[in-house]
């Protein structure tokens, strides 16, 4: 004898069925799960992210050899210090939204070129979004703002002047490794400066490296590096959204 519960089931499925004929569109309506909310504040840092820079102190950030961090801090600002090396975040990120804002210095650096205003964003320690000086500063076009370094060059060259704060927003995806180490799927990384999009879910080939081929090793999440290449670079409000 069937349950009680079996044939409320069947009238259910049954009504269903009605209403979807008496309405074709119910049949491709998605009711759950419902998106849970994500708020945004006046610094437009929305709810879920992970702050790693907010003006206030560098508690979210280490150095090189996981010390206290030794770049200039004055006004929310944080500038490098030539010198005292790259620094990571404390918290480690595979595919992640990022959102970075950065001002490359008023005064040129020797003969310009890679020396004027550079610096990096290299995502999981490896894969280095380019910040450089990109107006009035010639240089090769896959080591300028916005591109991946010695990858791909940006679409259009979005930058601002000297002096002037700019803003990267970046998604990307990390790369996967099998149980054997090998390589499954590539990293990718969509890219907007300043708003514009200058990278399209590039496929990146590898470790970006200034001398040699790009190539893979296995990894897990890491870090976000900010590289510190000399240039007095200034950076503010950086934060992240674990996707």
């Amino acid at each position: 004898m069937q349950s009680r519960f079996y044939y409320i089931c069947i009238l259910s499925a049954l009504l269903l069925s009605i209403e979807t004929v008496a309405d074709p569109a119910k049949r491709t309506e998605v009711w759950k799960p419902v998106p849970k909310p994500v708020t945004i504040n006046q610094k437009g840092i929305p709810s879920d992210a992970t702050i790693i820079f907010d003006g206030k102190n560098f508690d979210a950030l280490l150095s090189k050899d996981e010390g206290d961090v030794s770049w200039y801090l004055r006004n929310e600002v944080m500038t490098v210090k030539a010198g005292t090396g790259d620094i990571v975040t404390k918290a480690s990120f595979c595919d992640a939204q990022f959102h970075v804002e950065w001002r490359a210095p008023m005064s040129r650096y020797g003969d310009s070129n890679q020396h004027w205003g550079n610096s990096g964003l290299k995502i999981q320690e490896r894969y280095e979004v380019q910040i450089l000086q990109s107006v009035d500063n010639p240089t090769y076009v896959n080591g300028q703002a916005g591109s991946i370094y010695k990858q791909y060059p940006p679409l259009v060259n979005a930058s601002l002047k000297a002096g002037e704060w700019q803003t990267y927003d970046i998604i990307y995806k990390a790369p996967r490794f099998d149980q054997n180490k090998a390589l499954v799927s590539p990293a990718y990384i969509t890219l907007l400066h300043n708003g514009v999009l200058v990278q399209n879910h590039v496929e990146v080939k590898g470790t970006t490296k200034n001398v040699g081929d790009p190539s893979y090793a296995a990894h897990g999440c890491a870090p976000l590096k900010i590289q510190e290449h000399t240039a007095n670079v200034s950076f503010r409000n950086i934060w992240a959204r674990k996707l």
